[in-house]
């Protein structure tokens, strides 16, 4: 077994590395007390090659596989966790979603535009009273010809007013039943299609959140993907790989927050020598470097086994529960170790615990990766 990484995969952890720095960091704080969606860092981007770094190189993306794409999503969260969240919901929801379950025409017309950030890209699966039941969910589309007629909302959709193209999983059939969806794809400025609420977070704040809403919204049948009533079991095979993004957005969120933690250790003077010498304080940076590692271990499996194209249910599940809970843990050390200072917007460690609690909700809370987990474990 062999744990070294690949050249590619060291040239765009670096590449990454040098997008974050120079264009996030010096924005940071401006975007997330203003909670600005910053629409042209993505187009940048897409320049760089993040925006599309599952797609085959035909449809204009990177063409990389699993360990690059955790590498990508992994440096820009160390620096900006809410950078990180729209970075990977564009990639791992609505584009992966299109090249996994579009036709050759259907990804001709939209990959190259999402892969090369010239389009910013939504994925709408929950609801105001469905989150983790999202079978119940009370959106619908009624096929009238040639075209479907969609009526509903969808909320906490990642750029649900910035999109320039949305994969929405609508109900076509009887509520609760596992083959009554049905995926489509619906474009900006669709008669009938509309933002509503963007949600005032606790953190995640530069990663635009919102409604979508439909009213008589028509799409064309061209715009359905896959077959009727395949859009649940769709969806379930897209959050395989992205559990997968957000255990890499928490690894970012961890290892962004301990970093920090171990700087500051090291030059904060207590009774006449750093505090990072005293074992209470060496003893919480032992036990966090040991979660990322742990966690970084488990996300590298997940990749593996999906860039083998094999069953990741379990193991995906496993990387997101574990990553996303002890990157909380991790941030909430890193304030801890900082002691007052860390409760202050002049250090780093502040924003990172509020951004880390997004990471045991979004796409599957914790307790909905244990349901997961346990039935395959109980097969």
């Amino acid at each position: 077994m062999n744990f070294d990484y690949s050249e590619t995969h060291q040239m765009v952890k670096a590449s990454a590395r040098e997008f974050a720095e120079q264009y996030i960091r010096p924005h940071i704080m401006e975007w997330d007390e203003k909670q600005v969606f910053p629409v042209e860092l993505f187009k940048k981007a897409g320049e760089f090659g993040f925006m599309g770094v599952l797609v085959p190189e035909q449809y204009g993306g990177s063409g990389l596989g699993y360990h690059e794409y955790i590498a990508v999503i992994e440096e820009i969260s160390r620096v900006d966790p809410s950078i990180g969240l729209s970075v990977a919901a564009h990639n791992s929801l609505c584009t992966n979603h299109i090249l996994e379950f579009g036709s050759e025409e259907q990804k001709q017309k939209w990959l190259p535009k999402l892969a090369t950030g010239e389009w910013i890209g939504a994925w709408g699966l929950t609801e105001h009273n469905t989150g983790s039941d999202a079978g119940g969910m009370s959106t619908t589309a009624v096929k009238d010809g040639d075209e479907w007629v969609l009526n509903g909302a969808k909320n906490f959709i990642t750029h649900g007013k910035s999109g320039d193209v949305a994969v929405v999983i609508v109900r076509t059939g009887e509520k609760g039943d596992s083959r009554g969806m049905t995926a489509f794809v619906v474009e900006k400025g669709t008669p009938g299609f509309s933002s509503g609420k963007k949600e005032d977070k606790l953190g995640m704040r530069a990663s635009e959140t919102a409604e979508l809403v439909f009213d008589d919204c028509r799409v064309s049948d061209a715009n359905r993907l896959g077959n009727v009533g395949e859009g649940f079991i769709q969806s379930m095979k897209v959050l395989d790989g992205g559990r997968i993004s957000i255990g890499a957005l928490s690894l970012g969120v961890a290892r962004g927050a301990y970093e920090a933690a171990l700087k500051y250790s090291k030059e904060r003077i207590q009774f006449g020598k750093p505090i990072s010498e005293f074992q209470g304080i060496s003893f919480k940076l032992v036990d966090m470097a040991t979660e990322i590692e742990i966690s970084e271990l488990l996300l590298h499996k997940a990749a593996f086994g999906k860039n083998a194209g094999r069953d990741i249910t379990k193991i995906s599940a496993m990387a997101k529960m574990y990553a996303s809970e002890a990157c909380v843990k991790i941030a909430n050390e890193a304030v801890q170790i900082h002691g007052g200072y860390g409760y202050t917007k002049d250090f780093p460690v502040e924003k990172f615990y509020r951004d880390s609690k997004l990471c045991t909700i979004g796409e599957g809370t914790t307790e909905i990766q244990k349901v997961v987990i346990s039935r395959q474990i109980l097969k």
